[in-house]
């Protein structure tokens, strides 16, 4: 019997928490509003050298994209935005604490997950999720659902890959939905279902008779 279909569902970058209660792992998710770029550059200069974020938040947006635009401004100040790849957001997890604290956000978005300890340790007390973009190469297709641009804050100090990017948008997606409120993982779940037939994948192989120094040749460490 074929698999069901996952569902998919528009989604304010403003969510209530009604909206995000009702979130299944899996979902598909495409987003409307206003969302914002923010990365290492962002999070050291508001959390570690104290600078005042440049935009009220959550008020004008709870939705944190782990981004580089491929962008430029203008020299009448008007910007060009073309693809939007996500980049990883496992590189942020000593900051995605206390950013969520501090800026209210409810959607992190971005590509990879983060892990399970960062879900239930720093999301699911923030009251947020994770949503996960679709392999890579979707930088041209994310970008088809940018209306505009708003403003960009900290170019001048981050550079353009890492300031702050406003973005207006509308039908954005497709995202998966990689946590959910409880701190469950996407990943995690489909990734324990695999190393359960590991063993059997293996069967009749023989063990390795070399490995790299520092690697492991026992099966049960592998991670998928």
């Amino acid at each position: 019997m074929a698999g069901k279909s996952p569902r998919k569902l528009r989604l304010s970058t403003n969510p209530t928490h009604e909206a995000l209660s009702e979130l299944r792992l899996g979902d598909v998710v495409y987003l409307d509003g206003t969302l914002y770029t923010a990365r290492e550059g962002v999070y050291m200069r508001a959390l570690e050298e104290k600078a005042n974020i440049p935009m009220e938040l959550p008020a004008k947006s709870a939705a944190n994209f782990h981004c580089s635009p491929a962008a430029s401004i203008n020299s009448d100040g008007s910007f060009n935005l073309g693809a939007v790849t996500a980049t990883a957001s496992f590189r942020f997890s000593k900051w995605i604490g206390d950013w969520m604290a501090a800026s209210g956000a409810k959607l992190i978005i971005g590509k990879g997950g983060m892990s399970a300890e960062d879900y239930k340790q720093h999301f699911v007390p923030n009251g947020a999720v994770y949503l996960t973009t679709v392999g890579y190469g979707t930088g041209a297709l994310l970008g088809r659902g940018v209306k505009k641009v708003v403003d960009v804050h900290w170019h001048e100090e981050l550079g353009l890959a890492q300031a702050m990017w406003v973005i207006e948008v509308e039908n954005m997606g497709p995202f998966i939905v990689e946590s959910d409120l409880k701190g469950n993982s996407l990943f995690e779940r489909e990734n324990e279902k695999i190393a359960r037939n590991l063993e059997a994948l293996y069967e009749g192989t023989k063990p390795a008779t070399l490995k790299r120094y520092g690697e492991t040749d026992d099966r049960k460490d592998e991670l998928i």
